[in-house]
């Protein structure tokens, strides 16, 4: 029987961390005052072999989780990835395998991982400005890496293409409209997240959030919208362009929270399992895998810790909450 946990909340999707370095400092995941030169990332034999992950996610998937997605840090670092991807796609039950990347190293990977057996992409994409690009990622690489990633991402059979944005009031919340008009006209699908307190080194505030409902205002004056139907468990509400020009979708985790439709679990590079995007501590999920023990006893051990599972951060967040202990976005992929 699938585990349901105390809200009711079926198990159906996985991300999965495959490290946790980055080739950029975001400000909103990874400060470079925080992750410098001498941050102690995972040395290699800490993180999850390629097989460790595909018996995890073939265990998930018989307890009902049908979605996997790859995350980091920046997943494309991972060497080998595209081994990794064909052994995930041959797992029973596993519908749809998908990967979220800064999109720097597509040129060079996207045919491989396309050909391994991965889906769908999603890519950030904060900015269409080079020089604001620099500052918000904190690294020399050029804007032009990333557009070149689109590129040979969609020349590879992907697409449409997602792009993720976070907004951020006084940061990039003036190139709503620019954005928009870029995925409409590339044919990708652009999905805008509302910025939001995850970890403890991103220097968030109440006041730095756009509201979804200010973003749909926006776009709305523009290009009308309607809206789409949103399928269990999706985090973002999709809108339809009238003129039928593509969607975009509103993800408002802050003003509007889905936390009662969550279905995701998230598993860290060094096996730790998370079941909110906010959580504090995970459950040591390598230590377990490590130590000899079946699979009908992880499963057991999943099922057990699904069922207890209380977590809705978003519905319960107030002034004091920024403050507790979390998980950096960096270390579960956000």
């Amino acid at each position: 029987m699938e585990p349901l946990d105390t809200l009711g909340r079926p198990l159906r999707a996985l991300r999965i961390s495959v490290t946790d370095r980055c080739n950029f400092r975001c400000t909103y995941c990874m400060p470079k005052e925080v992750f410098g030169p001498d941050y102690p990332f995972l040395p290699r034999a800490a993180l999850l072999s390629f097989e460790e992950i595909t018996r995890l996610a073939r265990i998930f998937a018989g307890l009902g989780v049908t979605k996997v997605r790859l995350t980091g840090g920046e997943p494309l670092l991972r060497r080998e990835l595209p081994t990794l991807v064909r052994m995930l796609s041959a797992v029973p039950g596993l519908d749809d395998l998908a990967l979220t990347t800064n999109g720097v190293l597509l040129p060079d990977l996207a045919p491989a991982l396309r050909t391994a057996g991965l889906r769908r992409l999603t890519v950030s994409l904060d900015t269409l400005r080079p020089d604001r690009f620099q500052a918000l990622s904190d690294t020399d690489l050029p804007l032009s890496r990333v557009l070149s990633g689109l590129d040979a991402a969609r020349a590879a059979g992907f697409g449409p293409l997602k792009l993720n944005c976070v907004l951020q009031r006084g940061v990039n919340d003036d190139e709503i409209l620019d954005l928009a008009a870029f995925a409409r006209e590339q044919g990708h699908t652009l999905r805008f997240i509302e910025f939001m307190d995850v970890g403890t080194t991103n220097g968030w505030r109440l006041a730095s959030v756009i509201p979804a409902a200010d973003i749909h205002a926006a776009l709305h004056a523009r290009w009308p919208l309607e809206p789409l139907a949103t399928a269990d468990g999706a985090v973002a509400q999709g809108w339809r362009y009238r003129d039928g020009k593509g969607n975009v979708g509103l993800i408002s985790s802050v003003t509007a929270p889905f936390c009662r439709s969550c279905d995701r679990a998230r598993l860290s590079a060094e096996g730790h399992l998370y079941t909110c995007l906010f959580a504090g501590e995970g459950l040591d999920l390598k230590g377990f895998l490590r130590s000899g023990h079946g699979d009908a006893d992880i499963a057991a051990l999943l099922a057990s810790h699904w069922t207890r599972r209380t977590d809705r951060y978003s519905e319960l967040r107030r002034a004091d909450t920024p403050g507790l202990p979390r998980v950096e976005m960096s270390h579960i992929g956000g």
